[in-house]
């Protein structure tokens, strides 16, 4: 890819890593969510998208997986992208660096970068523990139900609460399932949107605003004109065609003045 990214993008994109760099050995038992977004000319985004699906694809599908991809042209020149990962969590933190890299030899820019964990952890813990406690309340339910005499309403309703812990125990292993798969893939998400930027300036500099908002009230000076034009331009031919044909005829139909008739018969005396 061509150009160097500036240092104000570089400071930039070296913060928003640095705030979003947390290795999973930092937090055990944490499931973690990355979400970055970038700008870069819209030409870029392409190509940008496939190096960072085709450095997936190296990890090999055991280490990371493609989960979505989405390209869209919303307007003229403008686009808006998304490539969705699941990550072996040990490797989230440096697919994630790599995945700036790239987005800055593209010229683009680190805009947005958060991530976001959950104390699977724990949670799988408090699961634990609860179905530790139906456990011994279903084991008590079934030394009731093996009680002789009893009678036909009790034995239905410690059946009804049987199946009713039973559930909960089901449910609780579906969670337990579902935290520990969170904490074995790590999901990712990189947004692309399109951005101009002036070279040697930061894209979210004042200059580099100021500008694009100078281009942008422009072009939708210009659009409102053209659009005017051509939805008032053919009416007002029509009625500028009428008006020069209503002059020309007009003198055709006009009566002609006393004055006018007399003066021929003064002339023949």
């Amino acid at each position: 890819m061509q150009g160097e990214p500036s240092a104000a993008q570089d400071s930039a994109a070296e913060t928003l890593e640095a705030a979003a760099g947390v290795a999973v050995t930092a937090a055990p038992g944490v499931a973690f969510n990355y979400r970055y977004a970038f700008s870069l000319p819209a030409e870029r985004i392409s190509a940008a998208q496939e190096e960072h699906a085709g450095a997936c694809e190296k990890l090999g599908i055991a280490r990371c997986r493609i989960t979505g991809l989405r390209y869209q042209l919303v307007g003229e020149g403008r686009v808006v992208a998304m490539l969705a990962f699941k990550l072996d969590p040990s490797l989230a933190r440096q697919f994630g660096k790599e995945g700036i890299a790239a987005i800055q030899k593209a010229e683009g820019t680190l805009v947005d970068a958060e991530i976001t964990g959950t104390d699977a952890g724990a949670e799988i813990n408090r699961i634990a523990a609860e179905r530790a406690r139906a456990q011994e309340e279903l084991t008590r339910i079934d030394r009731e139900l093996a009680r002789p005499g009893l009678s036909a309403s009790e034995r239905t309703e410690l059946q009804q609460q049987r199946a009713e812990i039973a559930q909960r125990i089901e449910a609780g292993k579906t969670s337990t399932s579902e935290q520990r798969e969170s904490l074995a893939n790590t999901p990712m998400v990189f947004d692309y949107r399109s951005g101009r930027a002036v070279r040697g300036f930061d894209a979210g500099a004042p200059l580099t605003s100021s500008l694009d908002l100078l281009a942008a009230s422009a072009q939708a000076t210009l659009a409102f004109v053209l659009g005017a034009i051509a939805v008032l331009g053919p009416p007002l031919l029509v009625l500028l065609a009428g008006l020069l044909a209503w002059r020309w005829i007009r003198p055709r139909f006009r009566p002609a003045k006393a004055g006018e008739t007399v003066a021929p018969a003064a002339a023949s005396d």
